[in-house]
């Protein structure tokens, strides 16, 4: 008999779990949003995965490089844990089709609302996309959810879905992320990865 499959959480970063800042790239412009750690604490209780999955065309502009944006995760995951929370991966994209730098002007599937990322993350640990929630800001999130088979939360913190990039409606839409990780527990239908 097969393992069964388990849920997790797919997270935008900007807007859901840290203070929207146009074009993010220096440690010092991180700030978390009230209650985003809580939220995370809450899903990490019950056992479900959480993955940063973020665009961060910073890099593609030249801004910062990729180093530069894994040590805003790693400080981000320091914040998070000093609130007794943690993830369980970050992805990220640092391409962009119309970027400053050519080696990163390219149209790639990781970038959302490519599925790249949350397949790159499925594959690492496991998991059945039909049985994940995204929860993002903007209706870009909601788009690569749609697209991934997953169900999605859009949150209105940061952008709250006026980015109006994409015609599409969320399954639900919650305050904040705290909220949303307390409507995801209520699904008794998503299984936890822990028994």
């Amino acid at each position: 008999m097969s393992n069964p499959a388990f849920a997790a959480v797919f997270l935008d970063r900007d807007g859901v779990i840290n203070e929207e800042v146009d074009l993010l790239h220096r440690v010092d412009q991180l700030r978390l949003i009230p209650g985003a750690a809580a939220g995370i604490r809450l899903l990490n209780e019950a056992g479900l995965p959480v993955v940063i999955v973020t665009n961060q065309p910073v890099v593609a502009r030249g801004l910062c490089t990729e180093d530069d944006v894994r040590s805003i995760h790693r400080e981000l995951q320091a914040r998070l844990e000093a609130e007794g929370a943690h993830v369980d991966g970050v992805e990220f994209c640092p391409h962009h089709e119309d970027a400053d730098l050519p080696a990163y002007r390219v149209q790639c599937a990781c970038r959302k609302p490519g599925t790249g990322m949350l397949r790159a993350a499925a594959g690492r640990l496991g998991l059945d996309l039909g049985r994940c929630v995204v929860v993002g800001d903007r209706t870009v999130d909601v788009q690569t959810g749609r697209d991934a088979g997953c169900r999605t939360i859009l949150v209105r913190t940061g952008y709250a879905g006026a980015d109006g990039k994409h015609d599409v409606q969320p399954d639900r839409s919650c305050a904040d992320l705290r909220e949303a990780a307390e409507l995801i527990l209520s699904w008794n239908d998503l299984p936890c990865a822990k028994p």
